[in-house]
């Protein structure tokens, strides 16, 4: 795995998805800050920035993005950064036992959360998936 951060933009650091939150108006908010700190603490190598005017997370690559817009609750959509990548025949492979995953595309699959207990009751599979995930980036 690449170890190289080649994100430096003023975008690509944690006093930017501060900044973001801080302004945001959102009825969710305290779910997205929920998801936040649970993608972070999932793993040292994972760092944040405003990416697609919303909190998101990397590695070396983006790799996951909140989903300011979802209906009816907050959603984070998993993907593999902007380059599109040669995948085996199926797309991603990552354990899903509790059928979280939602799959829009082989290399892409959404999760939502409809409220703080529903993230509560999910945030030990959300951190599972989100380790799992992060071996594809």
């Amino acid at each position: 795995m690449n170890t190289k951060t080649r994100h430096i933009s003023a975008a690509d650091t944690t006093e930017a998805v501060d900044a973001l939150l801080i302004s945001l108006t959102h009825p969710m908010k305290t779910e997205i800050q929920l998801i936040r700190v649970a993608i972070l603490d999932a793993d040292p190598s994972i760092k944040e920035g405003v990416k697609w005017n919303a909190p998101s997370f990397r590695t070396h690559e983006y790799f996951a993005t909140t989903n300011l817009r979802e209906k009816a609750g907050i959603g984070v959509i998993l993907h593999l950064g902007a380059k599109v990548r040669n995948l085996e025949p199926g797309g991603v492979k990552v354990e899903d036992p509790t059928g979280m995953l939602k799959w829009l595309a082989p290399d892409r699959a959404s999760i939502k959360f409809t409220s703080t207990q529903d993230f509560k009751a999910k945030e030990p599979a959300f951190i599972a998936l989100i380790r799992s995930w992060i071996k594809h980036v």
